[in-house]
C-alpha cells in the first residue's frame, strides 16, 4: 500500500504545481518584500523587528488560507471529475487514498514553509528562521488534515472552508479564552477547559517574536502535530469508509 500512497502524494503535489501554486507563492513573496520595505520606512526604531513580526503574522494567515483552499478545491474537483471513483474502482484501498492525499497535502504545505522560511533569513538568524519555518509547516499540516476531514464529510468547498477557518480561529484563540475564563463562573470555565483539551494550541505555533527574540520550543509543537494529524487522519478514514461510493 505504501506504493499507492507515494503515487497519490506525488500526483497531489504535481497538481498543486500545475494549478500555479508556485506562482501564487511567488506573488505573495513579492508582496511581502514590498510590504516589508514599506514598513521599514515607516518605523522610527527597530524597523527590522517590526518587519519580522508583522510579516510573520501576515504570511502565516496567507499560507493557512492558501493550503485550506487548495485542499478543499482539490478534493471537490477530483470528486466532480469522477477521479475519486476511478481510483477506488481500481481496487485501491480507501486507506491508501486518504493517507496519500494527507501526505500530498503535507508536501504542498512544505512549499510555503520553505519559501517564507528562506525569506526570513534576511530578517533573523538562521536557527530562528528554521524553527519558525518548521512550526509553520506543522501548523499547515494540522490545517490541511482538518480541511481534508471537512471536505470528505461535507463534500462542498464553502462548507469545508468555513469549518476549517472556524477551527483555526478557535484553536488560535483558545489560550486567550482560557485566560479570560479564569475569573468566570465554574460552568463556562469547565467548558472552555474541556474545549482546550480537545483543540491544538495553535497560538503556540509560528509566533512572530521568534524571528525577533528567538526562544522557540519546537519539540512540543512536533508532538502536538503528530497527535492531531493522526487523530484527524483517523477521523477522515472513518468517514470515508462509511460512505457508499
Amino acid at each position: 500500500m505504501s506504493g499507492h500512497i507515494f503515487t497519490i502524494a506525488t500526483y497531489t503535489l504535481l497538481e498543486a504545481l500545475r494549478n500555479r501554486l508556485a506562482w501564487v507563492l511567488g506573488l505573495l513573496a513579492i508582496g511581502a518584500v514590498a510590504l516589508g520595505g514599506f514598513l521599514g520606512q515607516l518605523a522610527l526604531t527597530e524597523s527590522g523587528a517590526l518587519q519580522a513580526a508583522l510579516l510573520a503574522a501576515l504570511l502565516r494567515v496567507c499560507c493557512v488560507l492558501l493550503v485550506a483552499g487548495f485542499v478543499a478545491t482539490s478534493v471537490v474537483r477530483e470528486t466532480g471529475d469522477k477521479g475519486q471513483e476511478l481510483l477506488l474502482a481500481l481496487a485501491l484501498p480507501r486507506a491508501a487514498y486518504v493517507l496519500g492525499k494527507l501526505a500530498g497535502f503535507a508536501l504542498v504545505a512544505l512549499l510555503p514553509a520553505l519559501l517564507f522560511g528562506a525569506m526570513a533569513l534576511t530578517l533573523a538568524p538562521a536557527p530562528w528562521c528554521a524553527a519558525w519555518a518548521l512550526s509553520l509547516w506543522c501548523e499547515l499540516c494540522i490545517v490541511a488534515a482538518f480541511a481534508l476531514l471537512c471536505v470528505l464529510t461535507f463534500g462542498q468547498v464553502l462548507a469545508a472552508l468555513a469549518a476549517t477557518l472556524a477551527f483555526y480561529v478557535l484553536a488560535r484563540a483558545i489560550g486567550a479564552l482560557q485566560a479570560m475564563a479564569q475569573d468566570a463562573a465554574a460552568l463556562p470555565r469547565i467548558a472552555i477547559d474541556a474545549l482546550s483539551a480537545m483543540l491544538p494550541h495553535l497560538d503556540q505555533f509560528t509566533r512572530g517574536e521568534w524571528l525577533v527574540y528567538g526562544g522557540a520550543q519546537v519539540a512540543p509543537l512536533l508532538a502536538q502535530t503528530a497527535i492531531y494529524v493522526t487523530l484527524l487522519g483517523a477521523a477522515a478514514l472513518f468517514d470515508f469508509y462509511r460512505k457508499d461510493l
